[in-house]
């Protein structure tokens, strides 16, 4: 493991953030994160409404949200990014073989859907649409390895997790709000051909960015290969009895997974409305299986490869392994792809990998978990418009959020990474009372809004963008305290994400970069995901108010969490995380 010590003290504070922004790398990684946010929303969130505008039926949009499921399980194919090069695309570097074709994919395909009408050419519309999505997610797997391998002293792992944040949020505010006024304008195959245009532009922009290097070299790349091999037949190793029945035990538990996706797909696309399964259903039923099965209980064979080592039991003994006349397996790159990135994981973080996954499991739970429920809340519960919804939310929502990503990143580099990731976590759990108010009637939301001038601002606000965006009706009266509560939500988002992406980056190894941060944030809103069936019966029963005041509580285990995160790390000395500026050796 990385010793964190040999990497140079600096003043943290302004000092620290302004050298991070002078860095080129900053500068692209505010055009990765732009990248990253502006997929989604176009194939996830404003597509819905131009098939809405071509009067496809329901039931097929709801096919359509297949797509999200790339997004959802993107580390099935993680370990190919960390191992596999692309011919012919290899000096552009590990991670950028990767990221530029898959945005220049990205950007065809949205020229491409901006040609066609999605009731007549609807079989070209959803292929499209899914192909994008997938280099979309694959872009995300590499993109999140590329913030790992090249953060440094100067652009910090903290600034440049807060940077992508910024970018990401950024682009759902272009895609997402802008796109829908511009659509209103000049048509969506306009804004379909601009956004793929921009997507184009930031792949050509992306080749220049600086990158780990990959050689072409074949005699080089075969001598690395038997270098990285030699070192899973090194004294002390398992034996390749025991990496061979872990790697038959994963492949089985992956390959497993894998078909149920790629099946569960197959049948929504081609079978009718009346057989096709259900995509809720599937995701609440099928989803915390494939999380098992893909990362659960690799863990715990994982946690069994170790225990041999350590024990000295089943291990290489000097003079068994030969690594330097040893050919390069199948066997071996597959045990490299799927196993050993757990293995390290687990060998570098011991029993503590049992706190890490409680708190990625629970520490965006207090949004994730009822975000479903939002819309129903602001529209029917409350009585809202829907232009006042997507003024509150889309509009000063993002820029909420902006504001907390670019306060949060300030703030991790004044008090330190572990102390904003709990201040994050606190925040973003004491909003929910906002809410709560909201719900009795937001008489505390209103004064406080009128106290500090928020009310003025906003209606001063939305009075000037009424021509353009509230069409359908005015801004209505008690908009000021949706938008305040909504404002003051979305800013603890900010600084809980900046405070998240930078710590999960943190303790990731960059060798492995690709596999571990991929597996790790698909578990992020698993709870909420799992947990939003009960909520709903919850606020049949029990009402809004009840509702916000139990995810308060619950948020308050990820607080707790953090702490003991916290303490765990101030004792070990920041065992586990990994120094921006030394590549981590194998356990």
């Amino acid at each position: 493991m990385a010793d964190t010590s040999a990497a140079t003290v600096r003043k943290p504070g302004l000092g620290t953030l302004l050298r991070s922004l002078r860095s080129p790398k900053s500068g692209y990684m505010v055009l990765f994160g732009f990248a990253q946010g502006l997929p989604p929303a176009l194939f996830l969130g404003t597509l819905y409404a131009w098939l809405s505008e071509a009067e496809v039926d329901l039931e097929t949009m709801g096919v359509f949200s297949l797509v999200g499921l790339a997004y959802a399980f993107q580390f099935l194919w993680s370990p190919l990014l960390d191992k596999v090069d692309i011919p012919g695309l290899r000096k552009l570097g590990k991670r950028k073989q990767w990221i530029a074709p898959m945005q220049l994919v990205i950007g065809i395909a949205l020229v491409v859907m901006s040609g066609l009408d999605p009731k007549s050419a609807l079989g070209w519309f959803s292929l499209l649409a899914a192909i994008g999505a997938f280099a979309s997610a694959t872009q995300d797997i590499a993109i999140n390895a590329w913030r790992i391998d090249v953060a440094d002293e100067v652009a910090t792992i903290d600034i440049l997790s807060t940077i992508t944040q910024m970018g990401f949020r950024l682009a759902s505010l272009v895609g997402g709000a802008i796109g829908l006024i511009m659509a209103d304008r000049y048509g969506w195959p306009f804004v379909y051909v601009m956004f793929g245009g921009f997507m184009l532009a930031i792949g050509i922009a992306g080749l220049f960015a600086p990158d780990a290097h990959v050689t072409e070299d074949r005699v080089a790349n075969a001598a690395a290969n038997r270098e990285e091999v030699a070192e899973l037949y090194a004294v002390g190793e398992v034996t390749p009895g025991v990496r061979g029945r872990a790697l038959l035990a994963v492949g089985v538990l992956w390959a497993a997974a894998i078909v149920t996706v790629v099946v569960f797909m197959v049948r929504s696309m081609t079978e009718s409305p009346e057989t096709r399964p259900d995509v809720a259903l599937f995701t609440t039923t099928a989803g915390p299986l494939i999380v098992l099965a893909t990362i659960v209980l690799p863990a715990f064979i994982a946690a069994w490869v170790v225990g041999q080592q350590r024990a000295g039991v089943n291990v290489i003994a000097a003079g068994e392994g030969e690594p330097a006349t040893r050919e390069v397996t199948a066997a071996d790159h597959l045990y490299r792809a799927l196993v050993l990135p757990l293995v390290e994981f687990v060998s570098r973080m011991g029993w503590s990998l049992m706190l890490i996954l409680a708190l990625v499991l629970t520490y965006r739970i207090t949004d994730s978990v009822w975000g479903v429920f939002a819309y129903p809340f602001y529209l029917k519960e409350l009585g809202y418009t829907g232009e006042d919804v997507a003024f509150a939310s889309k509009i000063l929502g993002i820029f909420a959020v902006l504001i907390g990503l670019a306060l949060g990143g300030w703030l991790i580099t004044v008090f330190g990474r572990m102390f904003m990731l709990t201040v994050g976590a606190f925040v973003a759990a004491a909003t929910n009372l906002l809410y709560a108010n909201l719900a009795a009637g937001g008489a505390a939301m209103q004064a406080a809004s009128d106290a500090i001038g928020f009310t003025w601002a906003v209606n001063t606000i939305a009075n000037g963008l009424a021509p353009l965006f509230f069409v359908a009706a005015p801004p209505s009266a008690g908009l000021a305290r949706l938008a305040f509560t909504i404002f003051w939500e979305n800013l603890a988002i900010g600084i809980a994400g900046a405070a998240y992406i930078a710590w999960l980056s943190s303790i990731v190894a960059r060798r492995f970069a690709a596999v571990q941060f991929a597996l790790l944030s698909s578990l992020t809103l698993l709870i909420g995901t799992l947990g939003r069936g009960a909520l709903g019966q919850m606020i049949e029963v029990r009402g809004y108010y009840d509702v916000f005041i139990f995810t308060t509580l619950i948020g308050g285990i990820a607080v707790v969490l953090c702490i003991a995160e916290w303490v765990r790390q101030a004792r070990t000395g920041g065992a586990g995380v990994v120094a921006p500026d030394t590549a981590l050796e194998a356990a």
